[in-house]
């Protein structure tokens, strides 16, 4: 098994960054409870709390589809859409280096 290793970052659009805040804090709990979850770490940029990152790791592509196919993801996606700048999120696939 390989685990799967990315990154999410989006930008709130003006105004909109707490509710954000509090939509990822609530997704944050759904998604650390799925069995394949190894980390779900969400922040706010400190020198611009409208810019957020995700890190998430997966214990392997299976456990990744598996999230990305769960009520809870589909639900925040849709929330998340009209308030973060580009309507989603940049995901960024990361390899171990060792």
């Amino acid at each position: 098994m390989t685990a799967k290793y990315l990154y999410a970052q989006f930008q709130a659009i003006e105004g909109h960054g707490d509710a954000v805040a509090a939509l990822v804090a609530g997704y944050g709990s759904d998604v650390s409870a799925e069995p394949g979850n190894v980390r779900f770490d969400a922040h706010r940029l400190a020198d611009d709390p409208d810019s957020f990152f995700v890190y998430e790791v997966y214990v392997d592509e299976a456990a990744f589809q598996s999230h990305i196919a769960t009520p809870h993801c589909a639900a925040f996606n849709a929330a998340l859409t009209p308030l973060v700048v580009g309507g989603g999120s940049t995901l960024t696939w990361l390899e171990p280096v060792a």
